[in-house]
């Protein structure tokens, strides 16, 4: 599983991770979503109807956690990170509204059309993400 990520997700992650509160994101993203088949990572709400590029949000850590939304590639075996935001703390927000979903869901096609993406890997110790950009 290869997994890309946009401008708007790199920038959230990055603000997240330098507060102290949402420390743990970094980890909560290796954790759940480094070394994961399609298929564990197809859990969650749809957001589309599309079992062959499914659409999803995904709630980590509870009520109070971190909300991430991503598009699957069952073909190409590829996952977009688009947003993420948490429900608690100084940045805490509600869901995104429906134009939001949209606007992210159209992004995330045309960057994958361009290729206007960055690719997470993590460091040699298995304990950063790194990102490149393509």
């Amino acid at each position: 599983m290869e997994i890309f990520c946009i401008q708007d997700f790199k920038t959230e992650f990055e603000k997240l991770s330098s507060k102290k509160s949402y420390q743990s994101i970094e980890k909560d993203v290796i954790t759940y979503f480094f070394n994961k088949t399609s298929e564990e990572l197809a859990s969650g709400t749809r957001l589309n109807n599309s079992d062959k590029t499914p659409y999803i949000k995904k709630r980590l850590k509870g009520s109070g956690g971190y909300r991430f939304y991503f598009l699957l590639i069952y073909k190409s075996d590829s996952l977009y990170l688009m947003f993420v935001h948490p429900k608690t703390g100084s940045y805490g927000v509600d869901n995104l509204d429906n134009k939001s979903i949209a606007y992210l869901y159209k992004k995330v096609l045309a960057c994958i059309k361009s290729g206007n993406l960055y690719k997470l890997e993590l460091d040699e110790t298995g304990n950063a993400i790194q990102f490149k950009k393509l």
